[in-house]
């Protein structure tokens, strides 16, 4: 059960209700029943209500004391008999649908925290809420009910769309911000890039590049804690619609982000890279300047990027490789190594 110190439940709901806000099918139970909250299957208690979507869970699936489940047509014969049974394509898209309607996001009602500084000149619409500490500078655009966190500084011109989080401790210069964005807290958006000439002579060391561009974040984009996106040296910096950055990833100057995009934590892009719309990379991507993701590629996790990448390609190892071809490199070097271990233990 969450904890309700942190989080506000609304509810119950009929497990009719829940239907439609899952957009999923009730394939068995009472559509009057009343679920009172959603929960892990192996946390959950009576009149709560489930996912599975992972075969590893089975085992939890049949122990769970849950009253309600979401899953695919194929795995309800699976389920026990205790069960009601709600039928989706994608279980877990229709479980989020239904936790949201649950613990719905917060909506302030409009409060400037009075240690907030404003620049007199920042123009401000209603429900804004600003926390304690927070800088505005000259010339900021904040559109309604936008929040902004604790300690977080908002750079001078930078515009944000409406419903948009800028989380604690936020650093946003030189940006343009769309709706329903959520930055999360620590993250840094807009600083200068990695611009510079490298001269080896006496005359002062390497040479800044004057970073001119702007960071373009559109619409219902989340970057996670402590990420950093560089604004561009001329072009804009670009994040694409409806693109999920997580937690501790670098965005280089100039990197343009296709629609869709996922990028998971401790990644890294470096400057002039463009994405196709709904590229995916696992953790510990590393991808180097000036290339081109096409639309639909995967990266797995640690792949290093040294070429373009194909629409629809799937890549895996460093130097980064078409996946089958990896699996069978790995596959020959472990036969290789069992070899040598038993002509070793012949000797």
């Amino acid at each position: 059960m969450t904890d309700s110190r942190f989080y506000e439940k609304k509810g119950p709901f009929t497990l009719a209700e829940l239907v439609t806000f899952g957009q999923c099918e009730l394939e068995r139970g009472d559509p009057s029943f009343l679920i009172e909250d959603v929960a892990p299957l192996d946390g959950a208690e009576p009149a709560s209500l489930s996912v599975f979507h992972n075969p590893k869970y089975i085992e939890a699936l049949s122990k769970t004391k849950a009253s309600a489940c979401i899953l695919s047509k194929e795995m309800a014969e699976q389920a026990p008999k205790h069960l009601a049974l709600l039928i989706a394509k994608y279980p877990y898209r229709s479980y989020a649908l239904i936790a949201n309607a649950f613990y719905p996001p917060e909506k302030g009602e409009g409060s400037i925290d009075p240690t907030a500084c404003i620049h007199p000149t920042a123009k401000l619409e209603k429900g804004v809420v600003i926390g304690p500490l927070a800088v505005i500078g000259a010339r900021v655009e904040l559109g309604e009910n936008v929040q902004i966190g604790p300690l977080a500084a908002i750079g001078e011109g930078v515009s944000i769309g409406e419903q948009s989080v800028i989380g604690a401790h936020v650093s946003l210069s030189y940006a343009i911000v769309g709706k329903h964005v959520h930055i999360k807290p620590g993250a840094r958006i807009g600083q200068s890039g990695f611009g510079f000439f490298m001269d080896q002579g006496d005359m002062g060391g390497h040479v800044p590049v004057p970073q001119l561009g702007r960071v373009i974040i559109q619409d219902y984009v989340e970057i996670g804690a402590n990420t950093t996106v560089d604004r561009g040296s001329g072009p804009d910096t670009v994040i694409g619609y409806g693109t999920r950055i997580d937690n501790l990833v670098q965005v280089a100057h100039n990197v343009h982000f296709g629609k869709g995009c996922v990028m998971v934590a401790q990644s890294g892009v470096s400057g002039s890279t463009k994405f196709g719309d709904y590229v995916a990379a696992g953790g510990q991507v590393g991808i180097i300047d000036h290339l081109k993701i096409g639309t639909g590629a995967r990266l797995a996790a640690q792949c290093g990027i040294m070429r373009d990448v194909k629409p629809g390609e799937i890549l895996c190892g460093s130097p980064a490789m078409p996946i089958k071809t990896h699996y069978r490199q790995v596959a020959v070097l472990k036969q290789l190594a069992e070899e040598n271990r038993k002509k070793a233990n012949l000797r």
